[in-house]
């Protein structure tokens, strides 16, 4: 049998160990032996595999001669029959638990079965059961959690099937359970485009959450060991901005049927948000419908009613609901608030909307709420006027005409809000763990009206110029509606007329002084940022920056690996090349590597690099296309320094900026390493009269 395996990760050193280095390494392995209950026959044979590989690379001539084979190719071991279980031991010990497990449930298969009872079948099946355990651990690690679930479910099959270790198969089992919140994590938050996998996270989600009696836990002794109502709410603030907002509104209302009066919450709000953010106003009513339904203990709902009757234009009775809270600082907050009451209800749904409704969707962006461009949607307004509420709905723009108060007035509002709430904490439901607390703060915006606002900010003031003028078109129009006032007071439409192009006069008379001004001034501002160096260093402020837009660096890395496609690379045929030799063969090592893993070209590098690295390389890429990823890569070699030169080998200390991203293949960005500096010791040998890269070692 023939294993994934060299001498040096056998004994578990370094291609450039020393012989001190390899004897030390051989003792510590043998002192360590595994103690999981393998046969003493088997742990005998490994202890001779390990003699055997320590005086093969003790001994000069026969390692020069076993590095050579190394440098042309070869690169596994083969094993005799009746040593093939302990170099299975060996690989999995040497960090290659997923390929010791593969080989090993090959093995227990047909017609390599081994005899039932022998120490061989004892000694694999036990391999099988801890290698699987490791590599589940090991895609943990990578947040493959699908693909741990999947070796321990194997590793679970595969004890039933041989009917032994029975105590394993149970942790294993345990395991997997414990894993479930995680797949489906895992499951959820791939591209949308992989509907097989969404569909699958979806249905164990729902699956997880009635087995532990719905949102509120109920069956909290099937899963208290693991996974207890704190942890599960945390799971399932994670889970949510995976799922669209139709997604949410089905699962909720499914689990509301079934009981949870949580979930009938949660269902009440994205049906809200869905009606806000699609302009559906009949979803509103089905939202509303199932508020007042519910009924749940401590839950203040006549804020949150009073909302939805605001965005269907009901003034009267959203008024009504606010004045009937039970909240007492919200009501004294609506009565001494300086403007009119209607300005304080705008202001608190607002915030609602933004903060605690349009939030958590995969498909819904989270921005701020725009009231305005909901009242002038053609579809809401023929929906509001299907309504016997018209002179409600006029008085909502002429009323919020007062909000241009002096700045006094608006800086004691925004303070005595902040003074009533700053305290509470049980505005916000961000999860329904949370319900029977009420709401969490709002958060109020000021906008200073005065003259040192419009100097600095004469973009800003256009803009809110605009605003109020398109209010002072909705009103007029609602106005010229109204047969009875035309009639009873022609001359008020020339009022109102000659008040808007006053409005607009001031405004145009504002951007004209200022306007120059201000371009001037932030022109200045900006010069500085401009005129940086644009080859300096990449440092920490830069990467917390690229970590917020990951795509410019990313566009920059793969420039650099796209120059490179083309680029031949020569044989290091010197006896004895220089340190700048070495670095330009480092550096096409790098370079060329780099661009093959971002997907952008074929490796290249036999001229300069050993088949074994190569593989390696290829089997990298491999697994990051199963995995749907790809890595841009950047590094910089800082510095260089020679440890060791012979005829045959060369051993050099590199010191690299690095920066490794691991992307999607839809493009979206997963995560990033960035180690500054990163020491690698290369290996180079000598063979076939030129000088090739053998191996390296990271993190010196």
């Amino acid at each position: 049998m023939e294993l994934p395996l060299d001498h040096f990760r056998l004994i578990g050193v370094s291609p450039s160990a020393t012989s001190e280095e390899i004897l030390r390494a051989f003792q510590l392995r043998l002192d360590k032996t595994p103690d999981e209950g393998f046969t003493y026959e088997v742990l005998t044979q490994r202890s001779e595999l390990l003699r055997l590989t320590a005086d093969l690379l003790t001994d000069p001539e026969s390692r020069r001669e076993y590095e050579n084979l190394l440098l042309n190719g070869n690169s596994g071991l083969d094993f005799s029959s009746n040593r093939e279980v302990a170099g299975l031991i060996l690989l999995w010990e040497s960090g290659s638990p997923k390929e010791a497990f593969k080989i090993t449930r090959k093995a227990l298969q047909p017609p390599q079965t081994p005899a039932l009872g022998s120490s061989r079948e004892a000694d694999l099946t036990l391999l099988a059961a801890l290698t699987a355990r490791d590599s589940a651990i090991q895609e943990q690690q990578l947040r493959s959690y699908s693909n741990a679930a999947d070796f321990l479910h194997e590793g679970i099959q595969l004890l039933q099937r041989m009917g032994k270790l029975g105590e394993i198969r149970k942790e294993l089992e345990e395991d997997l359970v414990a894993l479930l919140p995680y797949r489906i994590l895992d499951l959820l938050s791939r591209d949308l485009n992989d509907q097989e996998s969404h569909k699958k996270g979806l249905s164990m989600l729902e699956n997880l959450i009635i087995k532990r009696g719905g949102l509120e836990g109920n069956n909290k002794s099937e899963y208290k060991d693991y996974l207890n109502q704190q942890e599960f709410e945390v799971f399932f603030q994670q889970i949510k901005p995976f799922l669209t907002v139709q997604e949410q509104i089905d699962l909720f209302l499914e689990l509301q049927k079934r009981g949870s009066l949580e979930a009938g919450f949660l269902a009440f709000i994205s049906l809200t948000a869905i009606g806000f953010s699609r302009r559906k106003p009949e979803k509103l009513f089905e939202a509303r419908r199932i508020l007042k339904k519910l009924n749940l203990s401590g839950l203040d709902s006549m804020p949150l009613v009073g909302c939805l009757d605001l965005l269907l234009a009901d003034i009267d009775q959203a008024s009504a609901r606010f004045s009937s809270s039970s909240d007492e600082n919200l009501r004294d907050w609506l009565n001494n608030y300086p403007g009119n009451k209607l300005e304080a209800i705008c202001i608190f749904c607002k915030n609602w909307l933004e903060n605690d409704v349009l939030v958590g969707y995969r498909d819904i962006d989270s921005k701020e709420v725009d009231l305005d461009s909901w009242f002038e949607d053609r579809e809401i307004q023929e929906f509001i006027e299907k309504l016997e509420k018209k002179s409600n709905k006029i008085g909502i723009r002429s009323n919020l005409q007062n909000q241009q108060t002096e700045k006094e007035s608006s800086t004691k509002t925004t303070e005595d809000f902040d003074n009533k709430f700053g305290n509470i904490d049980e505005r916000r439901l961000p999860w329904p763990g949370g319900i029977k607390q009420g709401y969490e703060k709002l958060e109020t915006k000021e906008i200073e009206f005065n003259e040192e606002y419009f100097k600095k900010k004469p973009i800003e003031f256009y803009n809110f110029l605009i605003e109020k003028i398109a209010e002072l078109k909705f009103s007029f129009g609602e106005f010229l509606k109204d047969k009875e006032i035309i009639n009873r007071s022609p001359y008020l439409i020339y009022i109102y007329a000659f008040l808007i192009l006053f409005a607009f006069g001031i405004g145009i008379g504002f951007l004209r002084n200022n306007f120059k001004k201000s371009i001037l001034d932030e022109s200045i501002s900006e010069k500085p940022l401009i005129a940086k160096d644009k080859n300096q260093k990449l440092n920490e402020i830069d990467i917390i920056q690229e970590i917020k837009n990951p795509s410019s660096k990313l566009n920059s890395i793969s420039e650099k690996s796209t120059s490179i496609i083309s680029y031949e690379f020569k044989e290091l045929n010197t006896a004895s090349p220089s340190l700048e030799d070495i670095r330009n063969l480092i550096n096409g090592w790098l370079l060329n590597k780099s661009n093959y893993l971002a997907g952008k070209g074929e490796i290249n590098l036999s001229k300069i690099v050993s088949k074994g690295l190569i593989d390696r390389t290829i089997e990298e890429r491999q697994n990051d296309i199963k995995k749907g990823i790809y890595k841009e890569i950047n590094s910089q070699i800082r510095k260089i320094d020679l440890e060791s030169q012979t005829s045959s080998r060369i051993v050099v200390l590199v010191e690299l900026n690095y920066l490794e991203r691991l992307v999607k293949n839809s493009g979206e960005f997963i995560n990033e390493t960035s180690l500054n500096p990163l020491k690698v010791k290369y290996i180079l040998g000598f063979s076939n009269k030129s000088w090739k890269l053998v191996d390296f070692v990271s993190g010196l």
